[in-house]
Formats: structure tokens, sequence, C-alpha cells
């Protein structure tokens, strides 16, 4: 089973980063390494809505985005890490999955959408925000869940945590790691109804 995430936070060792890393290791619980993708410190250049993949399903801008674009092929299992900016996903998430239009094309225009393999494909969200307001939270799973779709994943869940801004808050809140811990093992486990 592969398992890949995205980290979507500016703030290293962040709040987000710290959620992260716990659902990483639920997941390593199982002997599965998850190939995490920092995307603040990755090179994707923001979609230009050029048309370039609407024939081919390829995006025609070549960066980072072309190792994300095996790996998200390839997975079964798929998390995406962000904190709350403004009511939605942060901008290096958000450029990750304007990029991914090509999927987009690939499945509705071209009707080839990614294939699933044996563990079929599912997805975690891990929202962490300032704000106590929910509507953040939705506009953000809202965004992912259309992310989320384009790339075949018929499901997910979301985890989500508010009024914790300060770097490193959520280590005052262990309920909320155990809970990230296990959503990893969870993630993973093939029984487990999701």
């Amino acid at each position: 089973m592969k398992v890949i995430a995205f980290l979507g936070s500016p703030r290293k060792d962040g709040n987000t980063d710290l959620l992260l890393k716990e659902v990483m290791r639920g997941v390593n619980v199982s002997g599965l390494e998850v190939e995490t993708f920092d995307l603040n410190s990755m090179d994707i250049q923001p979609c230009q809505d050029c048309g370039g993949c609407d024939d081919t399903g390829t995006c025609i801008v070549h960066d980072d985005m072309d190792r994300i674009y095996h790996s998200i092929r390839a997975a079964d299992r798929i998390v995406l890490a962000s904190p709350v900016f403004f009511f939605s996903l942060s901008a290096q998430a958000k450029a990750m999955i304007d990029r991914c239009q090509c999927f987009w094309c690939e499945k509705y225009v071209l009707k080839k959408p990614v294939q699933a393999g044996k563990f079929g494909r599912k997805g975690l969200l891990l929202l962490v925000g300032g704000m106590k307001k929910e509507v953040g939270v939705q506009c953000a799973d809202t965004c992912a869940g259309a992310f989320f779709k384009t790339i075949s994943v018929p499901e997910h869940v979301t985890l989500s945590y508010l009024g914790i801004d300060k770097k490193g808050e959520i280590l005052k809140h262990p309920a909320s790691l155990k809970e990230a811990f296990e959503a990893g093992k969870k993630l993973v486990s093939w029984s487990a109804p999701y």
C-alpha cells in the first residue's frame, strides 16, 4: 500500500506539521512508510489556465509537480494537511491542487480517471486554524473535497482543530495528537470501517 502526504503549512514544526507527524507515526505502526511532500519547499508554479492539458490530461509546465503527479497516480492513501488561512487552504496547498487541473481534464473531459489499486483510494484531511468559526473548515473541506474527487479518491475523513494559532500550541491538546495518530492507523487498516 502506498501512502503519500502533502504538508501545506509554511511553518516548520508548526501545528499542522506536528499533527501530520502523528498521522505518519500511526501509519508507520502498520509497517508502512509515508512519502511526504513539503509543498512550501517545492518549486510549484501556479496554474496558468493555458489549456495545455485539455487534450492530453498532461500539464505542459514542468517543475516539482512532475514528481507529485507520479505519486498521486500510484497512491492508495492520500493525506492533505493545511492550516486554514482566510477560510481556505494555504497558498502552498492550493497551488498544488490548482495544478491538478490536468487530472480534472483527464477524468472529466477525456474520461480516463486515475484507477484505484487493490487497496482502493482513501483520503485524510487535516486542518488547523486560529479562528473558532466552523466556516473556515467548511470552505477548506469543500476545496479539498473537490481535489480528492478529481484524483479519484471517493471518500475522505476530515480532522479539524480550531482556536489553535501559536506555533506548537497543538502540543497542549494531547487528545488532538492522539486522534491524529489513530487516524493514521485507521487510514491504512484494510478492515477498519472508514
